[in-house]
């Protein structure tokens, strides 16, 4: 597992679509994650430490936990099938560690409330991690080819796909980084 931060949260200019930016916290490896509008929003206003008049889902959801004695310990980008990541919410209650299954987005709208680590599973970063090109600035899907990884190798499906999302991926602009997210 890699530790990572969430560097920014971009919308694409093609469909109006939010994509969370996580960076490899001792590297340079980038990934985007399609996420929705309420979590997307649901993220950004923690990271710029804006407090909503009343609690949102995620606000809810953390309290609660809270309140029963639970805590977050972690969260994890855990797998990626076909176009759809998986994340798990590490928790501890009753003395136990307990993981809980959850999309991404409402993975990290816990974690950047709860201030705990992002991790992501190495064979997720190597079929959907990005590197940036340092002659272009572009954006550079693995080692610009598909290759096997830790779990299955990606099928022709998933590198045509992946070819389209390295595309869009170059379409947004990477030059300013890091400029909406906190690292923590």
């Amino acid at each position: 597992m890699r530790e990572m931060v969430i560097d920014s949260i971009r919308v694409s200019l093609l469909n109006y679509s939010r994509i969370v930016i996580l960076k490899e916290k001792d590297a340079e490896r980038f990934l985007p994650i399609w996420i929705g509008q309420p979590e997307a929003e649901a993220i950004a206003l923690t990271l710029q430490d804006m407090t909503p008049p009343r609690p949102m889902t995620h606000d809810l959801l953390h309290h609660l936990i809270g309140n029963l004695g639970g805590t977050i310990d972690h969260i994890v980008v855990s797998g990626l099938d076909q176009e759809t990541f998986f994340a798990k919410i590490v928790m501890t209650a009753s003395e136990k560690q307990i993981s809980v299954d959850s999309r991404p987005s409402d993975a990290l709208a816990l974690a950047v409330r709860a201030e705990v680590p992002i991790f992501v599973e190495e064979s997720v970063l190597d079929r959907a991690g990005v590197h940036m090109d340092a002659e272009t600035g572009k954006a550079v899907v693995g080692d610009g080819e598909a290759k096997e990884s830790s779990g299955n190798p990606p099928t022709e499906g998933e590198i045509e796909r992946m070819s389209a999302f390295k595309d869009f991926i170059d379409t947004l602009d990477l030059d300013d980084i890091g400029d909406s997210g906190k690292e923590g």
